[in-house]
């Protein structure tokens, strides 16, 4: 029997290891759930305590933990976000907004930039922009996709019968392309206008990947519902999170079981985010994001200038960018090339002619300089042909 060519196993901090003993840094993180690092030691002791103390618990009851959890969210985010819907996954928080959303405006419509990559359930998957869209149709109705950063079509697209618009800040999977506040405060005032809600997506952006500690801090906007991935969680546990604002959330205090989750806030869960969401405003990763990104970007853009025929261009913010290359097939070599030089990246999902790079957030300036040199030996690899 053969071992395969990576099989995942110690793991810590910015780096884990293959089964042989061979070091990589992780410039992935599971698509960013790994804010905090690999197996983060408080995380992994607050699941032990949080296993002797609770189980699953029962999603439509409301427990200490859930409470406690929800609570210190409402104080953690900012503006009146202060009501938790708890899920596992991102495709079923977005889901739970998008029924949230129909709900409360009692309109169908559901709008979001084209673009976007929200997640792998039905709602999800109908607004968000895939090339394998045609394999799971039909697709839920009365969903369209945005121009991207065209306010006029917006205006025109978003009527009295559009429930919500999606936003997610950085389109992580589409070559790190981020909206403008401008753009971003006047969507908000046309969904005010037009009696939309404003749901924005940060499962790719949160907790200080753009270098602040919500993205739509900076944008200057309030978002009426607010999705939070599976970062909620550091890694250790699955959880997710819908925040909504008092006024949103009377639709849920009428209809409290219209989105069930089995294991959707599992009071275990719920333990290990609070530990999660201590050491978030304990160490303001946020502050680390901004440092190391201003110094990655530095050293992506020197790639770009020695390697003009693979690189076209770096995009993004803070610790969430991505490079452009000519083509999918460039993308793919050079992610294989940068694993054999100690260094996990992984192409856009969207954009598949770019490579993302998104490495935790408390990354030090060697490890930083660490994910630049490996970029380098793959792309010299690469451009060689080897």
């Amino acid at each position: 029997m053969t071992t395969p060519r990576l099989l995942e196993g110690a793991r810590q901090g910015a780096h884990f290891f293959d089964t042989g003993g061979r070091r990589y840094l992780d410039a992935d993180c599971s698509a960013g759930i790994f804010n905090l690092g690999r197996r983060r030691p408080e995380l992994a002791e607050a699941l032990k305590r949080a296993a002797r103390a609770a189980d699953q618990g029962n999603f439509p009851i409301i427990s200490e933990e859930k409470a406690l959890l929800a609570e210190a969210l409402a104080h953690f985010v900012p503006g009146p976000l202060e009501c938790s819907l708890y899920g596992v996954t991102r495709g079923e928080a977005f889901d739970a907004a998008c029924k949230v959303a129909r709900g409360f405006t009692k309109r169908p419509g559901l709008a979001a930039l084209e673009g976007a990559w929200y997640g792998e359930t039905g709602f999800a998957l109908s607004l968000s922009q895939r090339a394998d869209r045609d394999l799971y149709g039909p697709l839920i109705p009365e969903t369209a996709l945005l121009p991207f950063g065209d306010l006029a079509a917006a205006e025109r697209a978003v009527t009295n019968t559009t429930a919500a618009v999606f936003l997610e800040p950085v389109q992580a999977e589409n070559g790190c392309r981020a909206v403008t506040p401008e753009y971003a405060r006047g969507l908000a005032d046309l969904c005010r206008a037009r009696g939309a809600l404003l749901v924005v997506d940060e499962t790719q952006t949160n907790f200080g990947r753009t270098g602040a500690r919500f993205a739509f801090e900076r944008l200057g906007v309030e978002p009426d519902i607010l999705i939070l991935g599976e970062a909620l969680g550091g890694g250790m546990f699955p959880i997710t999170v819908t925040l909504l604002t008092q006024r949103v959330n009377g639709f849920m205090n009428d209809h409290p079981l219209i989105h069930l989750s089995t294991f959707g806030g599992s009071d275990v869960a719920c333990l290990v985010a609070r530990a999660a969401l201590g050491l978030y405003a304990a160490e303001k990763p946020w502050d680390n994001a901004a440092a190391m990104g201003k110094r990655l970007r530095a050293a992506l853009d020197g790639l770009v200038e020695r390697f003009p025929d693979l690189l076209s261009g770096v995009a993004g913010e803070g610790l969430l960018l991505a490079l452009r290359t000519p083509s999918p097939e460039t993308a793919r070599a050079l992610c294989a090339a940068c694993l054999e030089n100690g260094l996990l990246v992984a192409a856009g999902r969207a954009a598949r002619d770019t490579v993302v790079i998104r490495p935790s957030l408390l990354v030090t300036e060697a490890e930083t300089d660490e994910l630049a040199s490996s970029l380098e030996a793959a792309l010299r690899a690469v451009s060689s042909g080897a």
